[in-house]
């Protein structure tokens, strides 16, 4: 490829291989959202499509089963059919994604911001990033409603591990990672998916290999891109040429053959994410220690720094009932907020100089 022909991303390129390898697969998953409530099971708006779509692509539909080798198929399909609606790569700068890295997830696997995605499915790039030690180029994210289960939600990921785009049916391309949403940690989410397989693979005669113990070391794999998703959750920092953007869904267009239509993205979009913020950061951390040093001792100013991301957690709901008696707190609601990084006492960001490296 010469300097002056325009680069494919990998996303964009994994996208056209599954749809030549499994030629009308989009027009059936079209299909499957038309019939969404009438012939088909309803499922909520923030699921695109269920895999059991792109399962019945990959088994040729009916009492088929889908065979043992290529038994992540349907993973891999429909999330890039959901990825197909929208094409975001979001892109995120250095210094904000080095900070939002750099706050560990504990406590409770917040549930409610994950289904905030600012598209059904985003891909994220992750240069320098490993999954179980392997490099990791990026992944897809996207919501499932688990209908084989009773409509369980699932946060699907699908790792991009740096194999040849061509062939995204590899695992050394493309590795499937589920996380049961009703889990009350990563862990347990990840957990609850090993015991699933191992039962699976028991009742089709495989000998399971999934060792115990497994699910603790994935958890850490999965926090950093867990992180990077919530930003995404949390009214985004996010511009496309240094201009901001708005994200959202494509709405249904009134057509005159096909009456109501969701037509896809006519290509990738890149998104840069927290350009402005990190630039603002960035400012912050190169004048802290000068600040510091010419305020020593007086106590007047506070040095531009940032406060760190945090979760935030507050009670919602009345305090008192209309008697005016008070209504215990395990009766009220307990909301999670993702609080991104914040700048404090510096300069308008607006004016700084963002740092993005694109993934070749």
């Amino acid at each position: 490829m010469t300097q002056f022909q325009k680069r494919i991303p990998r996303a964009r390129r994994m996208l056209e291989s599954v749809g030549s390898q499994y030629p009308g697969a989009w027009k059936q998953f079209d299909a499957f959202r038309a019939d969404r409530g009438k012939g088909l099971p309803d499922w909520p708006d923030w699921c695109f499509m269920p895999i059991a779509a792109g399962y019945a692509i990959a088994s040729g539909g009916g009492a088929n089963r889908v065979p043992l080798e290529r038994v992540n198929h349907p993973a891999v399909l429909t999330a890039l059919a959901t990825w197909r609606m929208t094409q975001g790569i979001f892109r995120f700068d250095e210094t904000l994604r080095a900070a939002l890295l750099d706050t560990p997830l504990s406590g409770g696997l917040p549930t409610q911001h994950l289904f905030r995605l600012p598209h059904w499915c985003v891909y994220v790039e992750t240069e320098g990033l490993t999954w179980s030690d392997i490099p990791l180029e990026g992944f897809f994210a996207h919501l499932e409603y688990d209908i084989a289960r009773g409509g369980t939600p699932e946060l699907r990921l699908l790792l991009d591990v740096g194999g040849d785009p061509r062939q995204p049916f590899s695992p050394e391309t493309l590795l499937p990672v589920p996380i049961v949403l009703s889990a009350a940690d990563i862990e347990s989410a990840v957990e609850l998916v090993n015991q699933s397989a191992r039962e699976q693979a028991t009742a089709l005669g495989v000998p399971p290999d999934i060792p115990l113990g497994l699910a603790q070391p994935q958890a850490v794999s999965l926090a950093p891109l867990i992180s990077l998703l919530l930003y995404l959750c949390a009214e985004p920092d996010v511009t496309r040429k240094g201009s901001k953007v708005t994200l959202d869904n494509p709405q249904p267009t009134r057509t005159r053959r096909d009456g109501w239509k969701l037509f896809p993205a006519d290509g990738p979009m890149e998104i840069d994410v927290g350009a402005r913020l990190g630039a603002a950061l960035r400012t912050a951390l190169d004048r802290r220690e000068e600040m510091r040093s010419a305020d020593a001792g007086t106590g007047k100013t506070l040095a531009p720094h940032m406060r760190a991301q945090h979760w935030h957690s507050f009670w919602s709901g009345p305090k008192f009932t209309p008697d005016g008696s008070a209504i215990p707190q395990h009766l009220r609601k307990l909301d999670v907020r993702w609080m991104p990084p914040i700048p404090v006492n510096i300069d308008d960001p607006d004016n700084l100089t963002p740092t993005i490296r694109p993934v070749r």
